[in-house]
């Protein structure tokens, strides 16, 4: 089993479960996410592929079993060599004066919230020489994508101060921006979209890990 280890939250399915199998076998991967089933499928087709998961089955809106699961990364390995984080909350579309309170307030508690102590936690595991990964959804002030929009617009300004932190000392923060994909999230804003006309999850995590200098 490799030594590098990376950490993917939000990886049993779409982005996520795609760059998590494409870091294997490089990166033994510690797979977090709520899905059971997904995790599993994913922990298949990274032994297909001659590599190794662990599965980390955990809510990241849990503080403490995220503070768990970073001591037990530690504890284990010493650190982590990668963090990606693609974990999301994609709310229904609506106009800002139509919003649901709480398909808001569950938008901040997975977009935003996590990332006051997932940062905190995972920024020693990385030490000066790991990398971050974030990934941008620029929709902030766009028509009916209030909710989706700020709550990521926020997650991702946060991302971008730690890089500017972090840029002399490490460790390295990278924010990347999908294109479009065939994603659940995806499908649940334009449920009438062509599918074929966008990319997969497993193309897309080809690209973005190859503009990351990590292919």
């Amino acid at each position: 089993m490799t030594d590098q280890i990376a950490i993917v939250t939000g990886a049993s399915r779409g982005l996520g479960f795609a760059l998590a199998e494409a870091l294997a076998p490089r990166y033994h991967v510690v797979a977090v996410a709520r899905t059971v089933g997904g995790l599993e499928d994913l922990d298949d087709r990274i032994k297909a592929r001659g590599g190794s998961a662990t599965l980390a089955p955990m809510d990241i809106t849990k503080r403490d079993a995220m503070a768990q699961l970073c001591r037990s990364v530690y504890d284990r390995w010493g650190g982590a060599a990668l963090w990606v984080h693609t974990a999301i909350h994609a709310a229904p579309l609506a106009p800002a004066s139509l919003m649901e309170p709480k398909d808001f307030q569950k938008a901040l508690d997975i977009n935003v919230a996590p990332m006051g102590y997932l940062v905190p936690y995972m920024a020693p595991l990385l030490g000066e020489t790991g990398q971050a990964l974030f990934f941008d959804d620029p929709h902030a002030g766009a028509r009916f994508y209030g909710n989706y929009g700020a709550t990521k617009a926020a997650q991702i300004a946060l991302a971008r101060s730690w890089k500017a932190e972090s840029s002399k000392t490490g460790p390295r923060v990278q924010i990347l921006e999908p294109r479009p994909m065939n994603t659940t999230t995806r499908m649940r804003f334009h449920p009438g979209e062509d599918k074929d006309a966008l990319a997969t999850p497993y193309a897309e995590a080809a690209r973005l890990l190859e503009e990351a200098g990590l292919a």
